[in-house]
């Protein structure tokens, strides 16, 4: 049971786990905390937090389980302004897509009291940002990674991972590097595709036409282009090494598909669409 959960950053994922936890009774009260107070007053009439503040004062020193979710380049300052107010027994975790670079931020902002954050990242997510994109089954039967510190202790951990496991998710561990290098991949790569095809095609001749014959193909790939810029941005800044690994590694086999178009290379192009169909109805199934 969590006392008092805060919420830093009261949208689309910090949203649903307050409205999770409190669907699965284990929560008492959670404060959502933040700059935007029409977005807090907004959680508090859709029953998402059960009162707000902007004063880090006012609510820190009472939380025993912290939920920082705000864009990577907001971080600094949210770490900042929590570490004066921490008591001795108080969680800290995060749901950052990017782990090492907020690991990082953590250890220079929280000094001595980083073994009091425990990194975690949910797989889950929409296109749709802010509090009214908030639902309670965001997490149900999704996976969550934790990349722990060596200065956290296990009892700590385990309290991270059954809160998350009382939302519904599945939890897993992994180091924070190749966190960072899978996620570039499976995720990052994906939205920046997606962002880039729809400017793209915003900067051809005949847009219009374009858009308005984009069948449900068109609209399946790019649905998550209507992410928020902001917190994409601050993706790419903070993961750009394996972000560019991974662009260089898509950049080659899309050069050779390109060559295999243009020799009329019928064996070749089939060979690649077969593997590719083959690979992603394999862990799709599964």
């Amino acid at each position: 049971m969590v006392n008092h959960l805060c919420v830093i950053g009261v949208g689309l994922i910090g949203g649903s786990l307050s409205m999770a936890l409190k669907k699965a009774a284990c929560v008492k009260r959670v404060t959502g905390l933040g700059r935007s107070v029409e977005n807090l007053q907004k959680a508090q009439k859709l029953g998402i937090i059960d009162q707000y503040e902007t004063d880090y004062s006012k609510v820190i020193p009472h939380a025993d389980l912290i939920f920082i979710s705000v864009p990577i380049g907001a971080m600094p300052e949210v770490f900042r302004k929590i570490e004066p107010y921490l008591s001795s027994d108080t969680i800290i975790t995060d749901g950052a897509s990017v782990k090492q670079e907020v690991i990082e931020i953590a250890q220079r902002e929280l000094g001595l009291r980083i073994n009091q954050f425990v990194p975690g990242h949910p797989i889950a997510g929409t296109e749709k940002s802010g509090a009214e994109a908030a639902f309670d089954s965001l997490y149900q039967n999704r996976r969550v990674i934790l990349t722990p510190l060596e200065e956290n202790s296990e009892i700590d951990i385990n309290k991270v991972r059954e809160v998350w496991k009382q939302a519904g998710a599945i939890v897993d561990e992994m180091g924070a590097r190749h966190h960072d290098l899978v996620l570039a991949g499976t995720s990052h790569l994906p939205h920046v595709l997606a962002f880039s095809l729809v400017d793209c095609l915003n900067n051809v001749d005949d847009v219009d036409e374009i858009f308005k014959y984009a069948a449900g193909g068109f609209r399946d790939f790019t649905r998550i282009a209507s992410s928020d810029p902001v917190m994409w941005r601050d993706i790419c800044v903070n993961n750009s090494e394996a972000i560019l690994a991974m662009m260089h590694h898509y950049q080659k086999n899309l050069d050779s598909l390109k060559k295999a178009i243009e020799d009329s290379d019928n064996d070749k192009i089939l060979e690649l669409f077969s593997e590719a169909k083959k690979a992603r109805d394999g862990f799709c199934n599964s």
